[in-house]
């Protein structure tokens, strides 16, 4: 028997607007992303108090090439791309 009936439109899968990412099998993030998960608990899960924790993980899954490198500013930290910026400058 079909799944569709009458009128309905077929499903159509779309893929996430970042894409797909490998998950971290060796663990080559897994203490930083402890440690953010333990601030998360000792935040009681408000996460604008665990950011430096949140920029850690992205970093340690960008160097490991388990997600595409990408400007901080287009992950919601801008501030980090003038840190680095002002750093490269001296």
């Amino acid at each position: 028997m079909s799944s569709m009936t009458f009128g309905q439109k077929p499903f159509q899968v779309i893929p996430p607007e970042k894409g797909a990412f490998p998950l971290d099998h060796a663990g080559e993030c897994k203490s930083i992303m402890v440690s953010f998960m333990r601030c998360l608990h000792d935040n009681k899960n408000v996460n604008a108090y665990c950011r430096e924790e949140a920029r850690q993980y992205l970093d340690c899954r960008m160097k490991n090439n388990l997600m595409a490198k990408e400007e901080w500013r287009n992950l919601g930290y801008p501030e980090f791309d003038e840190k680095l910026q002002n750093e490269n400058k001296s």
